[in-house]
């Protein structure tokens, strides 16, 4: 089987549509459905089946998928042993990045990458609001997420995942708040408060869930943001309280203050995301290296401040 009808099946399983395939490979929409009728003659099996107005794969041509992406991860890896036995990582690596994990590594990140000319990095950020980071991976080398740990979906795709840093979620109170005076806060302590909440499944929100469960009743929602910035104002000007990454939280010059949380899990795990064959590059390998000590730089710089 011809390893580029291979790939083409591989987009196909993980963006869902000839169109979209068609669209990242810069193709035509017959050109990639002839290519895949070629490759499904060459099994001797059908690989897709109509549903609705689109095809998906059937379980032989998901087994196939899955092949296509261990040829590709076998093809990276040996390609990344020659690159390294001919020179230092170079070319060109894309990185897209939530908001406040950008604002945590990416200037360090490009610091270091700086001293080496012959890499380039190319970094976006993303809108807070986007549900999955995963499906980010087919059009990045690196997707940074936010997530309790590792997610069942993040292994059922196949992505590689590099877990940076561990970040505790505080509790954010307005200055003169009647529990800014306790040094840790219990669940117990904030029934009946009223809470500026984050939209629906951000993992901030996982955090406001666990307390509903320890205290047995319903959290009282006054408002709902994506963006940190605004429920630190909405905090501060004394509207509610809020869960809030600590490393971030501008608390004090903003006029508030946190607090960290006990007897529930409140933390982050913020991960490096990557197809499986693009984390075998040199160049991305390295990026990945330079993220994790750029992590854990951070990370000792601001427990001591905590």
């Amino acid at each position: 089987m011809d390893v580029r009808r291979l790939e083409l099946l591989r987009e196909l399983a993980e963006r869902g549509s000839i169109t979209a395939v068609a669209r990242s490979t810069r193709r035509t929409v017959s050109a990639v459905s002839q290519q895949l009728k070629v490759l499904e003659r060459e099994a001797g099996i059908p690989l897709t089946e109509r549903s609705g107005r689109g095809i998906v794969l059937t379980g032989a041509g998901r087994a196939l998928a899955r092949t296509a992406t261990d040829v590709s991860v076998a093809m990276a890896r040996a390609e990344a042993l020659w690159e390294d036995f001919k020179h230092a990582p170079q070319g060109e690596v894309t990185l897209t990045t939530f908001p406040s994990a950008g604002q945590m590594l990416l200037p360090g990140l490009l610091s270091a990458i700086a001293g080496l000319p012959a890499l380039v990095i190319l970094c976006t950020d993303q809108d807070p609001l986007v549900i999955d980071f995963a499906d980010l991976t087919p059009d990045f080398d690196i997707v940074l997420a936010d997530s309790p740990g590792n997610l069942p979906s993040w292994k059922e795709r196949g992505l590689a995942v590099v877990p940076l840093m561990q970040e505790p979620l505080d509790v954010g109170l307005p200055l003169g708040h009647r529990l800014a005076t306790k040094a840790t806060l219990l669940p117990s302590d904030l029934v009946d408060e009223t809470w500026i909440g984050v939209p629906h499944g951000f993992p901030f929100d996982r955090v406001l869930r666990e307390i509903e469960v320890a205290n047995g009743s319903p959290a009282l929602i006054g408002q709902r943001f994506a963006d940190n910035g605004i429920v630190e104002a909405v905090v501060a000007a004394g509207h509610g309280i809020a869960v809030l990454p600590r490393y971030t939280t501008n608390d004090h010059e903003n006029g508030l203050i946190t607090r960290p949380l006990s007897g529930i899990r409140a933390t982050r795990q913020i991960s490096a995301l990557m197809r499986s064959d693009r984390a075998e590059r040199p160049s991305v390998r390295r990026v990945v290296h330079e993220l994790r000590a750029e992590a854990q730089r951070f990370q000792a710089a601001h427990e001591g401040v905590v």
